[in-house]
Formats: C-alpha cells, structure tokens, sequence
C-alpha cells in the first residue's frame, strides 16, 4: 500500500514539473548572439539590456531611420522629387528610380522604408538638401542637437559602406524613441506592404523585415546589411501598456538578429516589474534649482534591482537599477527656483526618488508568486501522502 502512495507521489511531482509555464523561468537574462544589442523601454528610455551597445558599429541600411524621420519633419512630404542620375545609379537594393521621374517624397520614403530602397534615399537626401553632401551634415547636426546622441556620424543617407559612417546600437535605440514621438513617422515605420507604380518598375513592395509580417506585437521596424556590418536590425513592438526598442547589430546570420530581438523582446515583456513614480516626486537640488517629476512615469525592474532616480552631472534624469543607469527622457522633468535664503544652498543634488519598501513588496514577480504556490502545492502533497500512509498501517495493525 505505500509503495502504491510512493508511485503516486511520484507521478504527481512529475505531472507539476511538465505543467510549469515558462514564465516561471522568464528572468534568466537571455543569450545574445549579435555583437552589440540594447532592449530599451520605448516611453522613458530605460535600459532594461545591453550588449557592448556603446561601442562604435556600421550600421548598413537602418541609417535610414534618420532619412525617414528628416524627410517626414521637413513639412515636404506632398512634393514631388525629381530623380537624379546619381539617384538613378545607387548601388545595393533599389526601387528601380528612372532619371528624370518626379516621384511623391512620401513615396520615396515608404519606398525606402519597405523595400530598403538606396536609390529613394539618395533622392530624398537630394531634394531635402541639394547634395548627400550636404543632407549628411544637417544629419549630424540634427542627431547632436534635437536627437541628443552623441556618438554618431552618417556620410550618407542610406547606410552603405564608409569607414566614416558609424553608430551605437544605444544611439541607434534612442534615434528610434525619438523617431516613435512622431505619429507620422510611426505610421510609416511598420508598413508591411504596398503596391509600386513607376515609370521603369509596378511590383508589390513587401517589407524586408520579417517580424514585421509575422508578428502582431511588432509595431515596426527596419533592417540592414553590408559585408562590413554584418546583419543590423532595429525593432520596435508592444505589448498592453509597455513599449519596447530592440537594436542589435553585427549579427553573422540574419536568423540569429531574429532570434536575439525575438529573445530580447520575450525577457522584456516577462522578466519586469512596473514601478510607478508619480508626478511631483522631488528629486533633489541642483545649483539653487529644484528638480521634480512633471508627470506620472513608469520603469520597470527585476526583483532584486530596486529602481532609484537621480539627476545627473549634466542636469539630465537618470535610472539606477537593473544593473544599468539609464538617461530618461527629459520630458519628464521640471524645474523650480529655490528662493534665496538665509543659510547657503547646496549645489550638490539631493538623492531621491527611491522604490519604498511598500513599493517593492507590490512588484514581486508572477513567477515568485508562481514558486510560492509550488511549494505550498508539494507540501499539500507531502502532508496528504504521510497522512494516508499513517492511516493505512494504523489500519492494519494488530495488538497482541
């Protein structure tokens, strides 16, 4: 008879074994098989991962993000384009632009956008700014200045090879949060397909980045590729209220970049917490201006990473936690002049906003919560088991 209970027990741990979600596993940082990769929270910026995401990379065709995002900011895009012979001769992927053909800058850039047109590049860059030369240059300048990034530097509009031409997957990640505030870049950034009428080529443009068409979280994208930069890809996807930004670069393979996003997305929308700081959270002072919070914000962390904010040496918000400082959207700040008083005011910040301890017990993860019940599951099996197996002796036990 206990042998009986024995082979039942047994099979009951192993039945709960087989039945544990994955989720339970969720937190395991995941293995990126790209050179450089960065998982960036699409609405604050935080970096939930990275990979050697500041070192310096060539980006191949996701340099067009910057041309997109230029043209649909320039106000022109009901004008028409003329193509140019330089134009016309493009190397790499093409929309097959004839000299001479005046084309909808909108056009041009869904043309560029879905099929990686180098040609529709070259056009846009021309007509926006009279010479790649010269689009170039305002690209540099609009990175630096509007964007905040620091350590790009385009020579062209659509990433084909110069030893010049160079990238971060961190940049590339916050190029593409800025780009995603601009609702009208965003409706062109995951169009899966169009029909192509031109003067020397009609197909149907499919787009050239497959998690695009295949999944529906995927909210848009773009990839790239030259021998020099191996496989590229930047993409962005969605999920209730939590948006998310993947780069990685230098991929071998295009299915590892793939497989790295797909990964990195999965441990972005599982492993994390949210953790709400509410608007008019004091941050601290810094010469003789108070810094607070303008809105509600939400990061996100794991476990055993508490979330803390602090202003940083160059007045900008900044995360700690995840084991990642993070620079946060500026958006998110407002400052307040302290008045003058009678004792010196520190110009040395005050730290912060700090995850209160009521704050952490309410993000612990599903999968903790889902190992307490685990436990709790074994131990009813346990105490039921031992408590059928003392009543079957006492039943069969005989006195003298």
């Amino acid at each position: 008879m206990i042998q009986k209970h024995y082979a039942q027990l047994v099979v009951a741990i192993f039945f709960l074994i087989g039945v544990i979600p994955n989720a339970a596993f969720a937190e395991e940082t995941p293995n990126i098989q790209s050179e450089t990769a960065i998982l960036m929270d699409g609405k604050t910026g935080q970096v939930l991962y990275e990979k050697n995401s500041k070192d310096e990379m060539y980006p191949a065709s996701i340099t067009k993000i910057v041309t997109a995002l230029m043209a649909v900011k320039s106000n022109k895009m009901d004008e028409m384009v003329t193509v140019s012979e330089n134009a016309r001769e493009a190397e790499g992927t093409r929309v097959y632009l004839k000299e001479g053909e005046t084309v909808p800058l909108e056009k041009l850039v869904k043309g560029m956008l879905i099929n990686s047109g180098n040609d529709a590049a070259i056009a846009i860059a021309e007509h926006l700014s009279g010479s790649v030369e010269s689009f170039s240059r305002e690209m540099n300048d609009f990175l630096r200045e509007e964007v905040g990034v620091q350590n790009t530097h385009f020579v062209n509009p659509n990433g084909l090879f110069d030893e010049n031409h160079l990238t971060t997957a961190e940049d590339m990640a916050r190029i593409t949060q800025y780009a995603m505030k601009n609702g009208a870049f965003r409706s062109l950034f995951g169009i899966k397909q169009m029909e192509w009428s031109g003067e020397d080529w009609e197909t149907t443009l499919i787009n050239h980045h497959r998690l695009i068409l295949d999944y529906d979280f995927v909210t848009g994208g773009k990839n790239g590729y030259v021998s020099e930069s191996g496989f590229t890809l930047v993409t962005t996807a969605s999920k209730g209220d939590q948006d998310l930004i993947v780069v990685t670069m230098k991929a071998t393979d295009d299915r590892i970049a793939y497989q790295d996003t797909l990964n990195l997305f999965n441990y972005g929308f599982t492993a994390f917490s949210p953790v709400q700081f509410e608007k008019g959270t004091e941050l601290g002072v810094v010469d003789q201006q108070e810094y607070s919070l303008s809105d509600n914000i939400t990061l996100y962390q794991i476990d055993d990473h508490p979330i803390d904010l602090r202003i940083s040496s160059e007045n900008n918000l900044e995360s700690v936690g995840n084991s990642y400082v993070s620079t946060l959207d500026s958006d998110h700040l407002t400052t307040t002049p302290l008045e003058q008083k009678d004792s010196e005011v520190t110009s040395e910040m005050t730290p912060v906003a700090e995850v209160k301890d009521e704050d952490t017990e309410s993000v612990i993860s599903s999968s903790t919560i889902l190992y307490l019940g685990i436990g709790i599951f074994l131990f009813i099996i346990l105490f039921l088991f031992f408590g059928r197996s003392n009543t079957s002796v006492k039943r069969h036990r005989t006195f003298p």
